[in-house]
């Protein structure tokens, strides 16, 4: 009786030693595009075709010609790209990329939450899931959610989800009063008040600028308050030399790309962490970028009917941005 050799199971596949050459030439193979989050680590950025905001790569995920569509950011990001593009494949380096703030706001306790609430319009902010987005009438981004509340009839009484401290900041531009879903990310609530202030003092040039994703105590202290693509563009047109950065400090790879004399500080968080970046934003890799176009997996899919109703209040959006 002959004995074959048994197969070596633990020998995996080789990452290719240069991975920027290996993913532009998935890239052709795929006729992909790849689309990253500014709180992606800097070397996803410089693979990235697109690099945006939530309202940016939105945009982009409409209009994209590309088969295949790589997001590097979350799940519910790589969601809206499914939303918009039902027959594209669309890959997530790391199915583990969730989102603290979507969590905070499960499916059956937002449908009762709107049940008791009968005819409000229901404005959700895009960091949700897209069985959230199905029971919305229209996404919004930070940098659009005020512009779009001021198109609202002021009789039209409004829910907003899922960030508290989002809706927060736009009943305070927007003087409207709506009711708000209790949700938070744990990123932008980690800031702490305290060290900002001893920042400033030992930084008396620099100016604070912050996401309106941040406490209320934070965002009294700054000097500009935008959303990711906006602090971007605030720190290329303002004369100051320096700035401390209240949000992921993920941003400020393209601050210093663009403005290499300035100088941005990290707002620290609460207690002695990396509390001030996104765990989940950082699941992603260049490694995992490779493999997930590779081997065409992790693909986001969706059922029909709730890919439909999440891309009504979606399409509602673009047209109101």
């Amino acid at each position: 009786m002959t004995t074959l050799p048994l197969k070596d199971y633990t020998q995996a596949p080789a990452t290719p030693p240069d991975l920027f050459e290996a993913i532009q030439a998935l890239k052709i193979k795929l006729n992909a595009v790849i689309l990253a989050h500014y709180y992606q680590d800097p070397d996803i950025q410089d693979v990235a075709d697109y690099i945006g905001d939530s309202l940016e790569l939105s945009r982009r995920a409409a209009s994209t010609n590309a088969d295949a569509i790589v997001f590097a950011g979350v799940h519910f990001m790589a969601e809206t790209a499914k939303i918009l593009n039902p027959d594209k494949l669309v890959l997530l380096p790391d199915l583990n990329a969730g989102c603290s703030l979507a969590d905070t706001c499960p499916p059956d306790a937002f449908a009762a939450f709107k049940a008791a609430h009968p005819g409000h319009l229901v404005i959700s902010y895009i960091n949700c899931s897209a069985a959230i987005k199905a029971m919305s009438d229209i996404i919004c981004t930070s940098s659009n959610a005020v512009k779009i509340v001021r198109q609202i009839p002021e009789d039209q009484p409004i829910i907003f989800a899922p960030d508290r401290n989002l809706g927060r900041y736009v009943m305070e531009q927007t003087g409207r009063d709506m009711v708000l879903w209790q949700g938070a990310c744990i990123v932008h609530e980690n800031f702490s008040e305290k060290k900002i202030v001893q920042l400033k003092i030992a930084h008396p040039e620099a100016e604070i600028i912050a996401h309106p994703e941040c406490e209320p105590p934070v965002l009294r202290h700054a000097n500009y308050i935008g959303s990711t693509s906006a602090l971007l563009k605030y720190s290329q047109a303002s004369s100051s030399e320096a700035f401390i950065v209240a949000t992921e400090p993920g941003i400020i790879h393209q601050m210093q790309k663009q403005q290499p004399q300035k100088r941005f500080i990290p707002a620290p968080p609460i207690n002695n962490c990396a509390c001030n970046e996104c765990p989940f934003m950082r699941l992603n890799t260049l490694e995992k970028l490779y493999w997930a176009m590779k081997n065409r997996t992790p693909e986001i899919t969706l059922p029909e009917e709730t890919r439909l109703a999440a891309l009504r209040p979606m399409q509602r959006m673009l047209e109101m941005s």
